[in-house]
């Protein structure tokens, strides 16, 4: 006798929102804006238009939507409020920290979505998202038998969805900005108020009280105003042997093929580490992910470059060592190649002639 565990389940469907992605590119396709403080979002009608949507496409009932936002400390704003007390829909929430990140919501995602799959609650999901950090969730889900749909927004250019999230899911669908432009519109800027007036005290007390608590931090432009580019030295020629790549442990098939090259990073003892191609990829890679979630203005203002705030410049290096399943410490000269590529990103954003390593 078969137990409930073969039983076929009826058709039900889930839809994973990860909101700072939907925002974020949404305002960037629709308004031009890099900041969520510059639009308005009719959250609680958006809602309901991607449920309505997902009715048109998939088999089955709809069991919630699952909302992946993040705010300080946790606390949820009015508007996350609002969206918390819709029906069948789950509010879940991140920190956001003081850089504006968000910490612990693909973590989240990445739960729901695999206890769903694993407890046999859903025969489909729908995800609405970009980061390849997904790509674990999406792989265990399948495993269990659910299909995966994957939604995006409308990229500005290029794409705003990591490759190999698009490659692996069952079926893509980008939302285009017809479909997204009634429930996005541009704050209104409220107006000075005159000088000697009750509301200009209070707005320069409220000023003045956040500069004391909060330290300024100089912008990269500040930092490097009136400083000349630097002259990037020209990378020795590796030794020609066999590379060995970077974590192997942890290296896939792709990374490990793409270190099979000439033109490999070196360490003193002469062990080959990555080849050039893949790290300019990478840096590639990274800067692309930046412009889009960082907005034009931020990146702007680290031009003309090439040298980058140690705190970017180590954040990169973390992000490329991520993707390359291993550390870059010990290969100096993969490390340059890195910034080569990040650079060759964003001056081909912003039109600018491109510079590289010999």
């Amino acid at each position: 006798m078969a137990t409930s565990e073969f039983v076929p389940q009826p058709a039900r469907y889930a839809v994973f929102v990860d909101a700072g992605y939907l925002y974020a590119a949404s305002g960037a396709l629709l308004l031009g804006c890099g900041s969520r403080r510059e639009y308005r979002v009719a959250a609680e009608k958006l809602i309901k238009a991607l449920t309505s949507h997902a009715d048109d496409k998939l088999l089955g009932e709809l069991l919630r939507v699952y909302w992946f936002d993040a705010a300080p400390k946790r606390q949820p704003t009015v508007d996350q409020r609002v969206i918390a007390n819709l029906p069948l829909v789950k509010l879940r929430l991140g920190n956001l920290n003081a850089q504006g990140q968000q910490k612990g919501v693909d973590a989240q995602l990445r739960a729901d979505l695999e206890a769903l799959a694993r407890h046999r609650a859903i025969t489909d999901a729908v995800l609405l998202a970009g980061d390849e950090d997904m790509l674990p969730a999406v792989e265990a889900a399948q495993r269990y038998g659910v299909r995966v749909h994957l939604w995006g927004v409308e990229p500005t250019h290029g794409s705003n969805q990591a490759e190999w999230l698009v490659w692996e899911s069952d079926t893509v669908e980008v939302l285009p900005a017809d479909f997204l432009r009634p429930y996005f519109t541009k704050a209104k800027v409220l107006p000075v108020p005159a000088p000697g007036t009750a509301a200009a005290v209070r707005d320069a007390a409220d000023a003045a009280a956040a500069q004391r608590a909060t330290p300024a931090v100089p912008s990269p432009s500040q930092v490097f105003a009136g400083r000349p580019p630097a002259i990037k030295p020209s990378p020795a020629p590796a030794a020609a042997r066999t590379p060995v790549p970077v974590g192997a442990g942890h290296a896939t098939p792709a990374t490990v093929a793409a270190s099979m090259n000439n033109a490999s990073a070196a360490t003193s003892d002469g062990k080959l580490g990555p080849d050039r191609d893949h790290m300019l990829e990478i840096g590639e890679h990274v800067a692309q992910k930046w412009i889009f979630e960082r907005g034009r203005d931020n990146i702007r203002d680290l031009l003309p470059g090439p040298i980058l705030p140690p705190v970017i410049d180590k954040e990169l290096l973390i992000e490329a060592e991520k993707e390359l399943g291993g550390s870059l410490r010990p290969y100096q000269e993969a490390r340059t190649w890195l910034r080569d590529g990040f650079w060759e990103r964003v001056y081909r954003e912003f039109g600018i002639g491109i510079g590289k390593s010999d």
